[in-house]
């Protein structure tokens, strides 16, 4: 029988044929598309021809379509829909990747067509786009270790296929250790729970096949039971549980992993004649250098870190007027806070929720694209990976740009956390080829699924990235959608929460889930008052994780990780009530794979310029305004990684932002 994953796919816009996909189609799809790819790649480096663009980078970027599309299936659903047989092949896949990644960057055939094309690239003809193309090929080839000596090229090679194997097996064991702690609770356990958490734990319980109510570590069960719960005791137990995975001992400790993944990329590094991880990732990076990192983050973190310190002051002060005596601990953290945002700003999470269903706020991040850059989105009736998730067709004045896949809820099989990813990326080269786009999130599933208002913003988050993939608009696909800097491209992704604060867009479309009846205008105004608050605790404990991760890459690799975190948790003051938002064993941004490493600091260098975007519209008087909305299409979404990130944004906006409209989208500005 023909494999189906590297069969035509003949149905509807191209999709993966889901249904007739089985689990071991795959070890052979990779096999085969492994061996595709490395014949293509050996006939370009064999090529006796003069090199050219196309018959060198052009043919480059084709030369893996098989392998891209195995890949692009594989990877989505060993992330959103794992079980034994798919994470035993990512473990059997990783060094296999990597040897092949790193067979094709260190082919010397290969870099010599490069370098020639870069020696004479003035000369070729080329037009902005392609240029930009070679660069950044012939950048990859040399920091991968293309130019190495012979011993050194070996090492390297070794050093990257230990790292992706390691790096398989941190997210493996976190998603273990998340799938395997569960805490029941008696009725009495329930005491201060809203309907939304018990109905939550309810299902999770049935998910199970117990009676009763279940406890699980999905961020959408667990955040909510520490705003709530009345049982400080039940409260601590889940808190410690939560932030021990990845550290609980046994088979999926992840502590000795992480320590060995900082020396090899620490070794990698020097390999390539650079000081440390941190000087080599951040090279090609908006930020440039480490130095410009902590710059940011400590203008950030000293007005964060004092108004954390006077709000644990006042939410200590309500402890002690419960007869609670002692000092405030993590997980008092959330539940006096929300006591005090109920007080101060009369929003209760319970009634927020029930005008943010989750169908009311995916047409609401469908509507805002449609008003913005004239986006239509159709649903489609087809198989699918998974029954939890959905599809749309996205098309514009009748074409179609992408087909647009929603998996939203949480379940044992997902890892945790919201992430957007394609299984087929936009490009023009070899025929017009449009996005299949994925966004995962792990809300908790109800009847109807009800969001808080942060699980809105994700939401908003996601489709933000979405949108960089749907209107993307180049010819390569080396400079796709979102291929961009790793600092650049959270922009367009947070850029787009803003949309969900624009009170036409709330009142249009957070509707009581029952009533139909729009969020009463003062509900609305409140929790847009209310949109700084906690926001001394949210930014010590992101900002605190982004200098962990930096300290861990800038200097020698520590040889005792934890013993580092703690050092320089201490430097900083770290207020006692508060953890950093991933301690080391669970910082899959970090330790998953290289993606995030020195670079979890890239959500706020994006903030600097998401809260400066969004200002163009308020500039412009209307959040909907054509013609910003069409710049920030032609500039930036449209653009991928074509030009460099700070060529992009000025086109832009003009000039670069500085830090203070971050500061005060925080509400920080004073504190500063």
């Amino acid at each position: 029988m023909t494999n189906p994953l590297l069969a035509p796919w003949t149905g509807a816009f191209a999709l993966p044929p889901f249904a007739e996909i089985r689990d071991e189609d795959f070890a052979p799809a990779f096999d085969a598309a492994l061996h595709a790819a490395r014949l293509r790649i050996g006939e370009i480096a064999r090529d006796p021809s003069t090199p050219t663009f196309a018959n060198t980078i052009e043919a480059l970027e084709l030369a893996e379509g098989d392998l891209d599309r195995v890949a692009g299936v594989f990877y989505n659903l060993a992330s959103a829909d794992a079980n034994p047989a798919r994470e035993a092949l990512m473990r059997d896949l990783a060094p296999k990747m990597a040897a092949f990644s790193s067979e094709v960057t260190m082919n010397a055939a290969l870099y010599a067509r490069i370098k020639a094309l870069e020696a004479a690239r003035e000369t070729l003809g080329l037009d902005p786009e392609q240029l930009r193309v070679l660069d950044l090929y012939a950048r990859m080839f040399t920091r991968a270790g293309a130019e190495l000596p012979g011993n050194a090229r070996e090492r390297m090679a070794a050093v990257k296929e230990r790292l992706a194997v390691l790096g398989t097996k941190f997210t493996q064991n976190l998603l273990a250790d998340e799938r395997e702690w569960s805490l029941d609770l008696a009725p009495e356990d329930l005491e201060g729970l809203p309907a939304f958490v018990v109905d939550g734990m309810a299902t999770a319980a049935q998910e199970r096949g117990r009676a009763g109510h279940t406890l699980t570590l999905s961020r959408s069960l667990i955040v909510p039971f520490l705003q709530f719960s009345a049982r400080r005791a039940l409260r601590e137990t889940a808190y410690r549980a939560w932030v021990a995975r990845g550290e609980m001992g046994g088979e999926t400790d992840n502590r000795a992993i992480a320590a060995e993944i900082l020396a090899l990329r620490d070794e990698r590094a020097k390999l390539l004649g650079f000081a440390s991880f941190a000087d080599f990732k951040l090279e090609p990076e908006m930020a440039k250098t480490p130095a410009a990192v902590r710059d940011l983050l400590m203008r950030v973190w000293a007005p964060a870190r004092a108004k954390a310190e006077a709000d644990s002051a006042v939410l200590e002060r309500m402890m002690h007027a419960d007869g609670v005596n002692g000092t405030l601990e993590p997980w008092d953290w959330r539940y006096y806070s929300e006591k005090r945002r109920l007080a101060e700003h009369a929003l209760d999470e319970a009634e927020i929720k029930e005008f943010f269903s989750l169908d009311a706020m995916i047409e609401a991040s469908f509507e805002t694209a449609n008003r913005l850059f004239g986006l239509e989105f159709r649903p489609l009736d087809i198989p699918l990976y998974h029954p939890d998730a959905r599809a749309w067709e996205v098309t514009r004045g009748g074409r179609h740009l992408a087909v647009f896949i929603g998996d939203y809820f949480a379940r044992g099989s997902k890892r945790s956390g919201a992430w957007c990813s394609t299984m087929r990326g936009q490009r023009k080269l070899g025929g017009d080829v449009r996005p299949i786009v994925v966004n995962i999130c792990n809300f908790a599933k109800g009847d109807p699924a009800l969001l808080s208002y942060d699980d809105a913003r994700t939401l908003f988050h996601e489709f933000g990235h979405a949108l960089h993939q749907m209107l993307s608009d180049v010819t390569h696909p080396f400079i796709s959608g979102t291929s961009v800097a790793r600092d650049f491209v959270e922009l367009p992704s947070q850029l787009y929460e803003h949309w969900l604060e624009v009170p036409e867009v709330l009142t249009r479309h957070a509707r009581h889930w029952k009533t139909g009846a729009p969020i009463p205008d003062d509900l609305r105004d409140r929790l847009l008052a209310a949109g700084t608050y906690d926001q001394g605790f949210a930014t010590v404990e992101y900002v605190a994780s982004a200098l962990v991760d930096l300290a861990f890459h800038e200097g020698p690799a520590p040889a005792d990780p934890m013993a580092k975190q703690a050092e320089v948790l201490a430097a900083l003051g770290m207020p006692h009530a508060i953890l950093m938002r991933h301690a080391t064993p669970h910082f899959a941004h970090v330790f998953s794979g290289d993606g995030y490493s020195s670079g979890y600091y890239s959500y706020m260098w994006s903030e600097v310029m998401d809260a400066d975007a969004f200002a163009a519209f308020e500039e412009a008087g209307d959040a909907f305004d054509p013609a910003t909305a069409a710049k920030l299409e032609e500039f930036i979404l449209s653009k991928g990684g074509s030009e460099t990130a700070e060529a992009l944004y000025t086109a832009f906006r003009g000039r670069m932002p500085g830090v203070e409209a971050l500061l005060k989208g925080r509400g920080l500005l004073d504190a500063a």
